[in-house]
């Protein structure tokens, strides 16, 4: 039976780390819910390629509702983290051990939910300082798994192997 996956995301989301997981998820059978601070609305990717209805807003939402949780990077992670709704909501995915797939600025999201300490991680390398002085153990590979449980990649060329490993956690 397929997965329910909580997508929290906003403008200026990096297009490719968006739809060509979301397709990978949603081919396999997963569901996918975008989340923003309201739904109905209409996201635009930064690249321009991208545009994304947005189903819940995250006052509609409960964490305990969904089985993973994926964050796509662009600049929404750094816009999301500035509301405590959407760390709250990040940070009991991490506390409850469910699955969590960042991408790229993803993992920014994580560093404000104090989430990440003691985790080993990957992210883009403009964030590489950021996270480790949250306490990861930061490395630079296409793909790292921690704990079965948070899967990170730092980059677009990244996604064949981020798809990957979300999909084996799912």
């Amino acid at each position: 039976m397929g997965k329910k996956i909580a997508c929290v995301m906003t403008e200026m989301f990096e297009d490719v780390e968006y739809t060509d997981p979301a397709k990978a998820y949603k081919d396999a059978g997963h569901e996918v819910v975008t989340i923003e601070k309201e739904s109905g609305k209409e996201v635009t990717g930064k690249q321009g390629e991208a545009k994304v209805k947005i189903d819940k807003g995250i006052d509609e939402v409960k964490p305990e509702d969904f089985d993973a949780l994926f964050i796509p990077g662009g600049f929404s992670p750094d816009q999301l983290r500035a509301d405590e709704r959407f760390v709250s909501f990040a940070k009991h995915f991490m506390d409850e051990k469910k699955p969590v797939f960042a991408i790229c600025h993803g993992p920014q999201l994580l560093i404000t939910a104090r989430s990440l300490e003691g985790r080993t991680a990957t992210g883009f390398k403009s964030i590489a300082e950021d996270m480790k002085y949250a306490g990861v153990d930061y490395k630079d590979e296409e793909v790292v798994v921690c704990q079965n449980q948070l899967v990170t990649s730092r980059q677009p060329d990244d996604l064949p192997a981020f798809n990957r490993e979300s999909l084996a956690l799912l």
